[in-house]
């Protein structure tokens, strides 16, 4: 009868000694994409705005590597990342943006306040395209070669730090 007693503690010591080995151990942050490696799967996503071209799998075939940037206006990390598309704009990419379950009138008033680094903007109301592309929420950026194979993904938003480091990938793209 005495082991009866002794059971739970020693099961609760079991998983207090098991907690305490976890959380000595290193954390790996690294999240790796299957998507890496690939070509961009079929999309064809009307404009955000009238009269302004669509975006489609096929435009990432034509010319030189671009980046798709997945956002939306409702996103706060996405207004945290505006300077630094700017910037990787002003450094010679071509960003094209995916606006994820976005008005247009909440895209265009987005872009008012924060600036329009997009060579172009599709609307993805259902987010087929992002989960297509196992894009795991926004913001997510995406460097995708002139033969539409995507390179290299940054997942949340581009800060100050990670600029450089899509422009050298879109450069290594572009080779």
């Amino acid at each position: 009868m005495s082991w009866r007693l002794w059971l739970p503690l020693l099961l609760f010591s079991g998983f207090l000694g098991l907690a305490a080995y976890q959380l000595t151990q290193e954390k790996d942050q690294t999240i790796e994409s299957r998507m890496v490696g690939n070509e961009l799967p079929y999309f064809e996503l009307p404009s955000a705005f009238e009269g302004e071209p669509a975006v489609n799998s096929a435009y990432f075939q034509q010319g030189g590597p671009k980046l798709l940037n997945i956002w939306a206006s409702w996103c706060l990390p996405c207004i945290a990342e505006a300077p630094q598309l700017e910037a990787l704009k002003e450094g010679g990419a071509e960003i094209v943006g995916v606006a994820i379950r976005d008005r247009p009138e909440d895209i265009e008033r987005f872009l008012a306040q924060h600036g329009n680094p997009y060579s172009r903007i599709g609307r993805d109301d259902l987010s087929e395209v992002q989960l297509a592309i196992g894009s795991s929420g926004v913001p997510e950026t995406f460097v995708v070669d002139g033969n539409g194979r995507i390179r290299y993904q940054h997942i949340g938003d581009v800060r100050a730090s990670d600029v450089p480091l899509l422009l050298e990938e879109l450069r290594k793209a572009g080779e």
